[in-house]
């Protein structure tokens, strides 16, 4: 069974080390809304193309760059003021729900773009997450961490 990708991500991200790893690779310059595409797309065996890829960097990049990025930012600079003042924390919650409801928003774009791409190929080439995550996150803990959650998360929706 192949959900939508919003309620993959939110199932995968609640897996055990998933949050923390995400963090880890939003870190090193790692797009998470973009990694949790990639695990939704390996699980339902989308092929990879350049193209694709290109495609989905075309909508991540700037919604990142212009809408979750700075929400974030700001969401992060008042953590500490916040922590004394709780009119400011209550709009800093409030801002962590504008960044949450732009980072869906970035999934709804992604599924959107990859909705019509064939699913079932299952080729060897087709590492979603290796393809669209950053050159300094390859062949980190949290990246596989990741991966190995993506394909637990899979092996329970498929019942094996």
């Amino acid at each position: 069974m192949h959900t939508d990708l919003w309620n993959h991500a939110l199932a995968l991200y609640a897996r055990p080390g998933v949050e923390t790893a995400c963090l880890d690779l939003q870190a090193l310059g790692g797009d998470v809304c973009l990694l949790l595409c990639a695990a939704w797309l390996q699980a339902r065996a989308v092929a990879f193309t350049a193209e694709r890829a290109e495609a989905l960097r075309d909508i991540a990049n700037p919604w990142q760059r212009d809408v979750v990025t700075p929400l974030r930012a700001l969401r992060q600079q008042w953590r500490t003021a916040a922590q004394h003042d709780p009119h400011l924390a209550a709009l800093r919650e409030q801002v962590k729900g504008m960044e949450l409801q732009a980072e869906k928003q970035l999934l709804q774009r992604l599924e959107a773009c990859a909705q019509a791409w064939p699913t079932g190929s299952g080729q060897p080439e087709d590492d979603w997450l290796a393809r669209l995550a950053p050159d300094q996150t390859l062949g980190h803990d949290a990246l596989e961490q990741l991966r190995v959650a993506a394909a637990g998360h899979q092996e329970a929706e498929d019942g094996a």
